[in-house]
């Protein structure tokens, strides 16, 4: 069932074999998927498919029942919770994650803390290490605002501002942790039908010039369609299909699981 994602080459993220119990109910049943460094690859399925349990489990929300999640050729799926993020992988959810009294930069910096963080006790011993730190932090979100061109709001209080550009700065906090992977977990929704449009060219030139991979859950075919060079299709927590945005469209089981008749 499983499709190499490029023959003779090793994919950066590799889901092999996982399956994820809870209580009776087999959420995962031996689930497998690659991404290639550089990919855009969608991950669908109908509500109930197992997507969003898929990526509890990469980022280690989860415990996995069987099977192995490595990143870049390294086991993943035993890492302590906060290990994961300084592994290469960085995350975006259904639900805004933003704190809504904090302003835009002080987001973004949460996103980089586990970069230049450093401890109380070094903050005392060591102030002009951590003061390089915090600045060094502060440069580098800073040039993020700038890319997603939000710099205009970096002083804004977060609940001030409209959702679509919550989305971006939820996309540059994920970016400040300078992943290797990049999940986003439905990032078009509640959006408009010109900002997804435009979401998708963020998700382009974020792949493009911060080099991250990315591996999204999405509903809206049209973004998945246009955006994503490999589709691979859950339902009922199994591998149901795997390939070019062309292929998925043509697959009969597809059509009649997920996307329905023309």
């Amino acid at each position: 069932m499983h499709q190499s994602v490029d023959a003779g080459r090793k994919p950066l993220l590799d889901v092999q074999g996982v399956s994820v119990r809870f209580g009776g109910v087999k959420a995962l049943d031996s689930v497998s998927l690659g991404v290639s460094a550089g990919e855009i690859c969608g991950l669908i399925g109908p509500n109930g498919a197992g997507k969003t349990t898929l990526f509890n489990c990469i980022t280690r929300f989860y415990a996995i029942e069987s099977g192995s999640i490595r990143l870049s050729g390294e086991r993943i799926d035993a890492l302590p919770v906060q290990r994961v993020i300084s592994s290469g992988i960085a995350r975006t959810f259904q639900n805004l994650g933003i704190y809504p009294r904090l302003t835009v930069l002080e987001n973004v910096l949460l996103g980089a803390r586990h970069l230049h963080g450093g401890s109380m006790l070094g903050s005392l011993f060591r102030p002009r290490l951590t003061s390089t730190r915090e600045r060094e932090a502060r440069q580098w979100c800073g040039s993020i605002l700038r890319d997603l061109q939000l710099e205009s709001v970096a002083d804004h209080q977060a609940d001030a501002l409209p959702y679509g550009t919550l989305k971006r700065v939820e996309i540059a906090r994920a970016i400040a942790a300078r992943p290797s992977l990049l999940l986003l977990d439905e990032p078009a929704g509640g959006l408009t039908h010109g900002e997804v449009s435009e979401f998708g060219d963020l998700v382009r030139r974020v792949r493009d010039q911060y080099g991250v991979t990315v591996l999204l859950v999405e509903h809206h075919m049209g973004l998945v369609m246009s955006l994503c060079s490999r589709l691979v299709v859950l339902h009922l927590g199994r591998n149901l299909a795997e390939g070019t945005p062309a292929d998925i469209r043509a697959n009969p089981e597809v059509v009649s699981a997920y996307l329905g008749r023309a």
